[in-house]
């Protein structure tokens, strides 16, 4: 390892941590790399559902402070990262309400850390991130949630679209804001199993995601900005969940 315990590099070192069940953020091959030992990682970063990427080499070195990493690295992941299946049975098993959050493309770190933070509050059972295409669960995120991420569930998933539709066969119904939508959002039962699709900060949701919702909804505004920050956003959507299942 590196002077940053987080770092592991070496080829069987990165191998042994993976296989051992340490919960690595993404691995990191040297740019070019090809041949037996890309193939190898490759398919072993899928089987893991790990995210696998490729840096020049003055990264790689400065990233192992100069030792020798044999062109490849892995960075451990600051939270441990739950199978989505796991979570929906124990929510059940316990006889709960599931309330699911899934992020689609959000890449501002302290959005995330926001969105978790409410999540924790609002006793959210779990949220759901993306392999690739997402903030990294980082120092600043984690400051970002307060320490939240540290307690609630992560679950990274190759594709939201695939999680989705395993909420959706597990009768959990989905939600999503559409500023195009006619029903507010305290017209929604969230009463019922449910979980929130959270579309990225520039575009919303993708629009194959916006096929698989239940139902869509907007949320009261008066201002002339055209929308909500996505973490005051989820805030307001998991208030809302709470209000109703312990208010009415």
């Amino acid at each position: 390892m590196s002077n940053d315990s987080s770092i592991i590099f070496g080829k069987h070192p990165v191998i042994d941590a993976i296989n051992h069940g340490i919960a690595i953020e993404k691995v990191i091959l040297l740019e070019g790399t090809r041949g037996e030992v890309e193939k190898e990682m490759r398919y072993l970063c899928r089987d893991k559902g790990i995210p696998m990427t490729f840096a020049p080499r003055e990264r790689m070195n400065k990233l192992a402070s100069g030792a020798n990493h044999q062109g490849i690295l892995a960075v451990q992941s600051n939270v441990f990262y739950y199978e989505l299946n796991d979570i929906i049975q124990g929510v059940y098993e316990k006889s709960e309400v599931p309330l699911i959050l899934l992020m689609d493309n959000i890449t501002d770190v302290r959005n995330l850390g926001a969105i978790a933070r409410s999540a924790e509050v609002f006793g959210a059972h779990a949220i759901v991130v993306p392999q690739q295409g997402g903030a990294l669960i980082n120092g600043e995120a984690i400051k970002s949630s307060a320490g939240a991420l540290n307690i609630i569930p992560i679950c990274r998933v190759k594709s939201i679209h695939a999680a989705a539709t395993i909420l959706a066969e597990s009768g959990i119904m989905l939600f999503g804001g559409d500023l195009k939508a006619k029903k507010y959002l305290h017209q929604l039962d969230l009463t019922q199993p449910c979980a929130f699709l959270m579309g990225s900060e520039g575009r919303g949701l993708h629009p194959s995601l916006l096929k698989l919702l239940d139902d869509r909804f907007i949320i009261p505004q008066y201002g002339s900005t055209d929308s909500l920050n996505v973490s005051v956003s989820a805030g307001l959507m998991l208030y809302e969940t709470i209000r109703q299942r312990n208010f009415g």
